[in-house]
């Protein structure tokens, strides 16, 4: 295991890290996720295997620490992921995230370009404000309070055994504040700085989740949108075959 720190207070950044080839490619997970357990299934693959492969857990999610006066923005976490891969000496990475990790890898690719030469976002949140039936968005219906006392226990009870699995060891108080910054979202939007930024891109969605909003702008801003069938939000858990043949480039 790798650390860095990534406040003034020295807090750490966490991840594991696979020797390989370089570029790296660098997984990132989602909101109250790890990276891990969502990803190291597709970097054994033997179509993958043989690249430096970093699984980096967020801050406040995994492995990482949870500071209390952090404010755990998709700026912050980008940050934070940028500090990684610094402490890491990566540049030009293949960045594979997913959900709210695909939002802070489209603001990492906007602010440190160095770092990222590919970019695959699974069902990544592009707008602010997220139908109510989004995860972040149940999650910021509640002050941060009352997420505390009793909200965040609700949403254990609610959400399911898989996404329950890695979100009883993420922070309360990390958990709320990434859902209300992921909701809040970026000024400019998710959106906008994926269509601009001025490396390869892949935007992955499952079949079941239904039609990406604003696929053919996307498409027409040379972002490569695939579809990976019997697939839902969880696409490299769902279907890892079609999800390791996109990141090799044979989907």
């Amino acid at each position: 295991m790798r650390d860095a720190r990534f406040d003034g207070e020295g807090s750490r950044i966490r991840w594991t890290e696979v020797g390989g080839a370089e570029p790296a490619r660098v997984y990132v997970h989602g909101l109250g996720a790890a990276s891990a357990p969502y990803y190291a299934h597709i970097a054994a693959r033997p179509e993958l295997a043989g690249r430096r492969s970093l699984f980096v857990d967020l801050p406040g999610h995994g492995l990482s620490d949870r500071p209390v006066d952090f404010g755990y923005t998709l700026e912050d976490h980008a940050d934070a992921l940028a500090a990684a891969l610094d402490a890491a000496a990566v540049r030009g990475a293949e960045i594979v995230a997913h959900s709210m990790g695909g939002s802070v890898a489209i603001v990492l690719a906007r602010r440190r370009p160095d770092l990222v030469g590919r970019l695959v976002v699974t069902e990544a949140n592009l707008d602010p404000h997220p139908p109510s039936t989004a995860g972040s968005s149940g999650i910021a219906l509640y002050e941060e309070d009352d997420f505390l006392r009793d909200g965040h226990v609700r949403v254990l009870e609610r959400v399911g055994p898989v996404w329950a699995a890695t979100m009883r060891l993420a922070d309360p108080r990390a958990l709320h504040r990434s859902a209300t910054g992921l909701v809040r979202g970026t000024h400019p939007t998710m959106r906008a700085m994926l269509k601009e930024i001025p490396v390869e891109r892949v935007y992955v969605q499952g079949e079941l989740s239904g039609g990406l909003a604003g696929a053919d702008d996307l498409a027409l801003s040379g972002v490569r949108v695939v579809t990976v069938p019997d697939a839902g939000h969880n696409v490299m858990l769902d279907n890892p075959d079609a999800f390791a043949a996109v990141l090799a480039g044979r989907y």
